[in-house]
């Protein structure tokens, strides 16, 4: 059951940071992947610095700003003229 709660909040917070990055987006399928790839980088990224965020809202936070470094690094590689 814990999977299935990793991949929605990962698909919530591909949702979210496709808003907060303006021009960022990539549409609504590839928003859901970066949220959910964004979740396992913030998780990562987070632990690395010492944070650890509990509970749904937590999980929540973590994988928007996983998902926001992940599409910063995608915007770095996909420069359009």
């Amino acid at each position: 059951m814990e999977f299935v709660w990793f991949i929605l909040i990962g698909i919530c917070a591909g949702a979210i940071a496709g808003r907060l990055m303006q021009g960022s987006g990539y549409g609504c399928l590839v928003n859901m992947v970066v949220g959910i790839i964004g979740s396992v980088l913030g998780g990562w990224l987070l632990g690395m610095v010492g944070f650890d965020f509990t509970g749904i809202i937590g999980s929540l936070v973590t994988a928007t700003i996983g998902a926001i470094v992940f599409l910063w690094i995608l915007s770095l590689f996909n420069k359009r003229p």
